[in-house]
């Protein structure tokens, strides 16, 4: 029997039992990949960087007159908002970029190597908390310079920062899932957008949900992100840990529990 024969089915036998700590070395050497791209790519950070420090000076300046009488009582109001829809939106980067590495042919490249398969996956996944956490920096920087004092001090506003990163990376399965399953890098930031935009924008993160219709309130007050919103309120303004923590967290276990074997049976199947 020939090497030619031999080699292909050892490196299947190899991937399909892999361990769980190879799986995770593997993953981890993936995830620094993903770092190595966005270091010889700078311009890939661009939407975590200009991002946050337009957002809040553009929604500052121009509502915080009108809904709170000044823009330093507004920033309280806006600077956890401005996180929130920032480091979210972060999160449709990873499945935009999921599918434009299996266009590219990058994960059939992947298959040829001694490494588990869901690798590449969980790496790009773990690579994507470091935008979640530039995002998050830069936007309580800018708050910050902008005069923004949180009287959470230091350490809820940590916490305040973790919730939303870990939010956000259980949000990036969803994402994922359109990566592996659409057919075109545009269409799966279409879908994200449809998705986001109703969520960010009918939500409490820019204005007080009683100011706006009655009928409208209900889905506010459901609405993932208010919950998300209101508990970094509540750490970064007063220190606070309530409900909205807890419900935050929550659903966050449960986007993963669902999207995760979803994202991984489609992700197997198509690699």
């Amino acid at each position: 029997m020939s090497m030619s024969t031999i080699t292909p089915v050892s490196q299947r036998n190899l991937k399909r039992h892999t361990s769980f700590g190879q799986s995770l070395r593997n993953s981890f050497t993936m995830a620094y990949r993903g770092l190595l791209k966005i270091r010889r790519t700078p311009e890939q950070l661009f939407d975590v960087t200009f991002q946050p420090i337009i957002f809040t000076l553009m929604f500052t300046y121009i509502f915080g007159g009108a809904i709170s009488g000044s823009v330093q009582s507004y920033l309280p109001v806006i600077i956890p908002g401005i996180l929130v829809q920032t480091v979210i939106t972060t999160s449709v980067v990873t499945g935009v970029q999921l599918r434009e590495d299996m266009d590219k042919g990058v994960f059939d490249r992947f298959k040829s190597l001694p490494i588990a398969r869901i690798a590449p996956l969980a790496g790009a996944l773990l690579a994507d908390t470091i935008r979640y956490t530039i995002a998050t920096v830069l936007t309580f920087a800018m708050g910050y310079v902008m005069g923004y004092r949180p009287a959470g001090h230091l350490d809820h506003v940590a916490i305040a920062g973790i919730l939303v990163i870990v939010c956000s990376w259980a949000m990036s399965w969803i994402f994922a899932f359109f990566g592996v399953i659409a057919r075109t890098a545009s269409s799966v930031q279409g879908i994200s957008m449809i998705i986001l935009f109703p969520l960010t924008f009918l939500s409490n993160a820019f204005v007080p949900a009683q100011t706006m219709p009655k009928w409208l309130q209900w889905f506010v007050h459901i609405n993932p992100i208010s919950h998300l919103v209101t508990a970094v309120r509540n750490l970064a303004n007063s220190g606070t840990i309530g409900s909205d923590f807890a419900i935050s967290l929550m659903g966050a276990a449960v986007v993963v529990a669902i999207f995760a074997p979803l994202t991984v049976r489609a992700y197997m199947r198509r690699t």
